[in-house]
């Protein structure tokens, strides 16, 4: 398929550019902003419980009946770690998720774990979500149990592409399951209420006997506990998220989380309830929620499939929660250069696209290896949620003392107790889970803060290797040439840098005139382009400068577009398109440099013939 052709599929399956005027329209009022940054929490209702319930069940059957004390135990955490967020939004109305509010606060160091935590996860809130919801299915249809690894890997690229397609149409088409789910669990939690007033009563019925496997003690309860934590994944997300709320943004985010801790706890809260009143334990074929849906509702009855459908839909809509997270996440990482600056583009849609991309391969790569099953992932993701938890609150407390002013010190303690519970939690998940699978995250932080660290150096290094000196006014000396040449040439800038100068250097030797092209992005300053350019360049004859901008996200389509204009304009001369190209000595380095170049040189090559001269600057070992 050729790149026309290519360009043309990629637009019909994900829509139109959008120009960057649209963004404020792409911005959600509170009731779609819910389902896409708190259906990941909300969806956790589906299987926390039964996380509990399966180390409990270790101990027999006997030991299900501390499942209420901790749910309840549960609740009051996330009633603490929501009013420490409400705050959180309060000071960043920009945006405070634990990578800003660490950074500011903390520094560096923590910054990096606090997005490493994050980074991770999100991929792993996208694989567990996807993978829980093709259980929801198989509970429905046991038929399908062989078939569940396919069909997560399905639903995963339905979300990554209704991602990709925009902010917008994600939330319009993920908001009509997730109210269905929470209308489902009220009408569970009111028959259910019903059943037990008039028929059951409230005495637990004895679960089914099942013989100890361990001893019930402290260290059991305790995982039983960080395992229905699980059911705090995502809280998060809403204060990452700020920044998708329509104005006034900061004030609909706050009232958005105390929306979503209610409806989370007493979500909660009902399912457990309704699942030790009724003796409900763990089963390999059939989910806790499914159990309990079936006593309230019976098995042919069509509240029951209607409740199982919408749990498949939120706990699939639940991978969104990542894909809204960690895209921008990996955005300012990329903005503060601990990740390639690709990873910051916005695309077409005004998503970033590479972002997307790239969870949806290490989500994939999660479902594969764990073959669907959720056991493994849920004992791993709680650790990084509460270790993003107690830095952010950590970060609030330094904040608020610093600053002080009216109201600190009940600001400072409210941030404080989050700080001390989820730092607790997160003690208890570490020591608890660390057998089960969670060494591999507390070894998977520490190499990613490595590797986040070691691209922001050597992005220094690279960036030093090819930036000017302070003192280098009039850089660009012209060689001397007497006779026209009947060429023009079209140099693309990215920056005023060695390689730049070098590209301009050469089209003077080759052409008549030369235009040198940049395409301004938001954070370019045109009055400091044009400042540098009179100080490297002055006035050099046959030497201008044109700075575009684009009206949508895209750098390349104005060059593009110039350059036609151009050739159209002038047909009786000869144009030579130069590109800058640093060279790099080593094979990692060509993430960090020439990717937007080599991008556009692909546009270009594909909408005509031309001549195109690449000038290469070889960056010192």
């Amino acid at each position: 398929m050729n790149q026309p052709a290519a360009t043309a599929l990629f637009r019909r399956l994900l829509g139109k550019p959008l120009p960057k005027t649209a963004a404020a329209s792409e911005r959600l009022p509170s009731l779609q902003a819910l389902p896409i940054l708190a259906s990941d929490a909300l969806s956790s209702v589906a299987y926390a419980t039964e996380a509990a319930l399966g180390v409990l069940v270790l101990a027999g059957s006997q030991a299900l009946r501390l499942s209420l004390p901790i749910t309840l135990a549960i609740v009051a955490l996330i009633a603490i770690v929501v009013a420490s967020y409400r705050q959180t939004i309060e000071a960043y109305p920009q945006g405070g998720g634990s990578y800003v509010v660490a950074r500011e606060n903390l520094g560096t160091g923590p910054s990096l774990v606090a997005a490493a935590a994050l980074l991770v996860d999100y991929t792993l809130t996208a694989a567990v979500s996807l993978m829980a919801g093709t259980q929801a299915l198989s509970s429905l249809w046991p038929a399908l149990l062989p078939y569940e690894v396919p069909l997560a890997l399905l639903l995963l690229l339905a979300v990554g592409w209704a991602n990709l397609r925009g902010l917008r149409e994600a939330g319009q088409a993920f908001s009509l399951p997730t109210y269905a789910f929470v209308a489902m669990v009220v009408l569970l939690a009111v028959f259910g209420l019903q059943n037990l007033v008039g028929a059951h009563g409230f005495s637990p019925d004895p679960p089914p006997v099942i013989r100890a496997v361990e001893p019930l003690g402290a260290f059991l309860v305790l995982r039983a506990f960080s395992s229905g934590c699980s059911a705090m994944t995502g809280i998060e997300a809403i204060a990452n998220g700020v920044s998708v709320f329509r104005e006034p943004a900061a004030r609909r985010a706050r009232a958005t989380m105390l929306v979503m801790g209610l409806m989370l706890g007493a979500m909660f809260l009902a399912v457990s309830g309704l699942a030790y009143l009724y003796g409900v334990a763990p089963d390999p074929d059939r989910t806790v929620l499914a159990q309990v849906g079936l006593r309230v509702f019976g098995a042919g009855s069509g509240l029951f499939w209607a409740l199982q459908i919408t749990t498949l839909l939120i706990l699939t809509l639940a991978a969104n929660t990542a894909f809204a997270g960690f895209p921008r996440l990996a955005a300012m990482l990329a903005q503060d250069r601990f990740l390639p600056r690709q990873m910051g583009w916005i695309g077409d849609r005004l998503v970033f696209q590479n972002g997307i991309a790239v969870l949806l391969a290490a989500t994939a790569l999660i479902i594969l290896v764990c073959r669907g099953d959720t056991t493994v992932a849920v004992n791993l993701y709680a650790l990084g949620v509460f270790m993003a938890f107690t830095l952010s609150q950590v970060g609030m407390v330094v904040r608020w003392w610093r600053r002080r002013g009216a109201g600190w010190f009940g600001r400072l303690a409210i941030n404080a107790l989050g700080a001390l519970t989820t730092f607790v939690v997160l003690l208890v998940i570490v020591v608890s889970k660390f057998g089960e699978g969670a060494w591999t995250v507390v070894i998977a932080i520490p190499l990613l803060v490595w590797l986040l660290a070691s691209i922001r150096n050597r992005y220094r290094r690279v960036y030093d290797a090819i930036a000017l000196p302070a003192d280098s006014s009039g850089s660009l000396v012209l060689p001397a040439r007497r006779d026209p040449v009947g060429n023009r040439s079209i140099v693309w800038m990215a920056s005023l840098s060695r390689p730049s100068l070098d590209a301009l250097r050469y089209a003077a030797t080759v052409s008549d005139q030369v235009t040198a092209v940049w395409v301004r992005s938001e954070g370019d300053d045109i009055d400091g382009i044009q400042r540098d350019w009179g100080r490297l360049v002055g006035e050099s004859p046959g030497i201008s400068l044109r700075i575009l901008d684009s009206p949508y996200a895209s750098l390349i389509d104005p060059f593009v577009a110039f350059v036609a204009a151009e050739e159209q304009a002038h047909p009786e001369v000869s144009h030579t398109i130069v590109m800058p190209m640093a060279i790099p000595r080593y094979r990692f380095d060509s993430l960090l440099l020439n990717q937007r170049g080599i991008n556009m040189h692909r546009a270009l090559d594909a909408s005509g013939n031309r001549v195109f001269t690449l000038v290469r600057y070889y960056l010192p070992a």
